[in-house]
C-alpha cells in the first residue's frame, strides 16, 4: 500500500462538490473538511454531498472535537457518511480549537477527551455506551454491514499523544515538518500503547503538515502563512508541545500563539507573526518546488508514517495562486510520494 496523502479544506459547502471531485481526479487519497460552525458550514453535510459524487476518496473531518457534539450525535453523522461513502469516512477528531473558541469555549481537558474517544468507538461499533449510569446504543450502525468508521485523534502534547494512541485506531500528529519531532510523537504513542497493554504496531500514525509547492518562496510563505499559524499555535498551547524545537523556533511558536487572533482563524492576517521569520517558516513547513516538497515529505514518511495530511493554504489565498499551487502539487508531488516505500513495522 502506498502512503496516503489527504488534503485539509475550509472550502464553503457550495464549492465543496466540486473540489471532492477535482481531488479525486488529481490522485489525492482522502479529503477532510473542518468543522468549525461559526467560519464554515456543517462537515458531516457537506462530506454527504461528496460523498454522492466521488468513487475512491477517503471523507472524513479535519477535525471535530468532543465539546459541542455529543459522542452519540458525532457517531450517527460520520456513520452516515460512511453509508453514502460505501465506506470511505474517517472521524478526525482533536481537542477543539476554533469551533470552541468562538463559542468562549477552551479545548477540552484530555481526561474528558480519552473518555469521549472510548464512547465513540462503542457506539461506532455498535457496543452499549454508560452515560450517566443510562444504557445507550447505536445498533443501526453494524446493521449497515459497513466496516467501523476509523477514529483519528489529531494530537500536539504528550497527554493528548498518550490519550489517542490508547483508544484511536489512527493518530495524526500536529508537530510540524521536522523528522526528529515527529519520531518523538511516534515515541511517545508507542509507549503509552505499551503500557497499556496494547499492540504499538496496531494502530497507524500521520501527520498534518503544513506544505505548499511554489517556485517563488515569497509567494509559498504567503499562500501558507495562514494555516501555519493554526499548526504552530497548537505547539504554544499545550504543555509539553514545543518539545524538541529550537529556542529561536519555540520563541516563534510562542509568539504566534500570544498573537492570534481567532476571529482570522487561518487567514493571513492571522499568520503575519509567523512571516516575521522566513527561516521559522522554512523549518516548519514544507514550501518550495516539487523536488524540495518530495524530499522534505518522504523524510517524514521515512519516520513511519502511513499518511499525510497537507493543510496547504490561508483560507483568504488568493485563488489564482492557491490554484498554481494545487496543480503542481498534485501533478508532481502526489505521484512521487506515492511511489515512496511504505513504512515497514
Amino acid at each position: 500500500m502506498h502512503p496516503e496523502i489527504w488534503m485539509l479544506s475550509f472550502t464553503s459547502a457550495r464549492e465543496l462538490p466540486r473540489l471532492a471531485r477535482q481531488a479525486e481526479d488529481h490522485g489525492w487519497d482522502g479529503l477532510l473538511v473542518a468543522d468549525s460552525q461559526n467560519l464554515t458550514g456543517d462537515p458531516y453535510a457537506v462530506l454527504t454531498m461528496a460523498a454522492t459524487v466521488t468513487d475512491t476518496l477517503g471523507l472524513g473531518t479535519g477535525v471535530t472535537n468532543p465539546v459541542t457534539r455529543h459522542p452519540a450525535v458525532t457517531a450517527a453523522a460520520i456513520a452516515t457518511v460512511q453509508q453514502y461513502s460505501g465506506g470511505r469516512a474517517v472521524l478526525g477528531i482533536g481537542r477543539g480549537d476554533s469551533a470552541l473558541s468562538h463559542l468562549g469555549r477552551r479545548p477540552a481537558a484530555v481526561p474528558d477527551f480519552e473518555a469521549h474517544l472510548r464512547h465513540l468507538q462503542r457506539y461506532l461499533a455498535g457496543q452499549p455506551v454508560d452515560l450517566d449510569g443510562y444504557p445507550s446504543r447505536m445498533s443501526w450502525i453494524t446493521d449497515t454491514g459497513l466496516p467501523k468508521v476509523p477514529v483519528d485523534v489529531a494530537a500536539t502534547g504528550p497527554k493528548a499523544i498518550a490519550a489517542g494512541a490508547r483508544v484511536a485506531d489512527r493518530l495524526s500528529f500536529t508537530v510540524g515538518a521536522d523528522p526528529d519531532r515527529v519520531r518523538w510523537a511516534i515515541g511517545v504513542a508507542r509507549q503509552a500503547r505499551a503500557e497499556a497493554g496494547l499492540d504499538p504496531d496496531a494502530i497507524s500514525f500521520g501527520a498534518y503538515v503544513n506544505a505548499v509547492c511554489h517556485p517563488r518562496p515569497e509567494t509559498a510563505h504567503d499562500l501558507v502563512a495562514g494555516s501555519l499559524s493554526v499548526f504552530a499555535r497548537f505547539s504554544g498551547m499545550q504543555r509539553g508541545g514545543t518539545h524538541g524545537l529550537a529556542s529561536t523556533d519555540r520563541a516563534a511558536v510562542n509568539e504566534i500563539t500570544d498573537a492570534y487572533d481567532a476571529h482570522g482563524h487561518a487567514t493571513l492576517g492571522s499568520g503575519r507573526a509567523a512571516l516575521r521569520d522566513p527561516a521559522f517558516v522554512d523549518r516548519f513547513a514544507v514550501i518550495g518546488t516539487p523536488e524540495h516538497c518530495v524530499r522534505r515529505l518522504t523524510a517524514l514518511l521515512d519516520t513511519g508514517l502511513t499518511h499525510l495530511v497537507i493543510a496547504g493554504h490561508s483560507r483568504d489565498a488568493d485563488p489564482e495562486l492557491l490554484a498554481e499551487a494545487s496543480k503542481l502539487f498534485a501533478a508532481e508531488v502526489i505521484p512521487a510520494l506515492h511511489a515512496a516505500e511504505p513504512p515497514r513495522g
